[in-house]
């Protein structure tokens, strides 16, 4: 079975609001995808998050995204390539300068919600992204989603010297392409704890899931995305672990 790290999307509380279960989250991944001010956080949070993943010496990362709070990042935005570049330059900026603080460095970027799903879809967004990183800090890894096909982000990622981290999802469905399936739809989000951890060990163990329309599904991931907003899904995040540590069965 192949070692997938676990990052967790943190620190997307807002002042006196609090989104996710940070702390007890924290102690059961490998990276805290940080957000960055543009779809949730504030300074106080920000830095809060990276203090708890210090503790637990867990690798922080950029979750930059949309400047869209009201609707968190979860909306498009007719942004050009270059204020991409630029929004992600800020956002990455401002988080590794709370890390400085904070005596740790930034790991790697992951982008938010629907910059994340544009760029997947737009070689021009993904261009962009690709260029705030290595203006930034060319060594840093780029999170994307692993779908059926990924040699258009390969040859990208080639051609600006981007060293890239395939990502895939234990509670979401996935469409015929290996991406995932809106949730708008029904059954976009799968609860079932025993369907994610199936989900979770079918990926690091390079073996098929069965996409929305029935076809097999191999995804190549680095790393795995949880969730936790609730104790059912700290629960899953713990049996996923575990499932990810077991041995094979011969």
């Amino acid at each position: 079975m192949k070692t997938l790290l676990l990052n967790a999307d943190m620190g997307e509380s807002f002042g006196a609001w609090t989104m996710g279960m940070d702390a007890e989250v924290m102690p059961h991944v490998d990276l805290a995808n940080v957000a960055c001010g543009f779809h949730a956080s504030d300074p106080d949070v920000i830095r809060m998050t990276v203090r708890l993943a210090r503790k637990h010496g867990v690798t922080v990362g950029a979750h930059p995204a949309y400047p869209d709070m009201v609707g968190f990042g979860r909306r498009s935005m007719a942004c050009t390539p270059e204020e991409i570049e630029n929004l992600v330059l800020y956002q990455a900026g401002a988080l590794a300068g709370v890390c400085r603080a904070e005596g740790l460095s930034l790991g790697y970027i992951k982008p938010h919600g629907a910059l994340y799903n544009d760029m997947m879809r737009d070689p021009e967004v993904l261009a962009g992204v690709m260029r705030a990183l290595v203006a930034f800090d060319p060594e840093l890894p780029l999170m994307v989603m692993a779908t059926r096909d990924n040699s258009q982000a390969e040859a990208l990622a080639a051609e600006h010297g981007v060293t890239l981290w395939f990502e895939a999802f234990a509670d979401r469905a996935y469409d015929a392409e290996g991406r995932l399936v809106s949730r708008r739809e029904s059954g976009a989000v799968h609860h079932d704890p025993e369907t994610i951890v199936d989900q979770a060990r079918r990926i690091a163990r390079g073996l098929p899931l069965i996409a929305r329309d029935g076809s097999e599904l191999v995804l190549r991931a680095d790393t795995l995305c949880v969730h936790g907003d609730n104790a059912e899904s700290i629960a899953a995040i713990r049996a996923i672990r575990a499932a990810l540590h077991e041995p094979e069965a011969s």
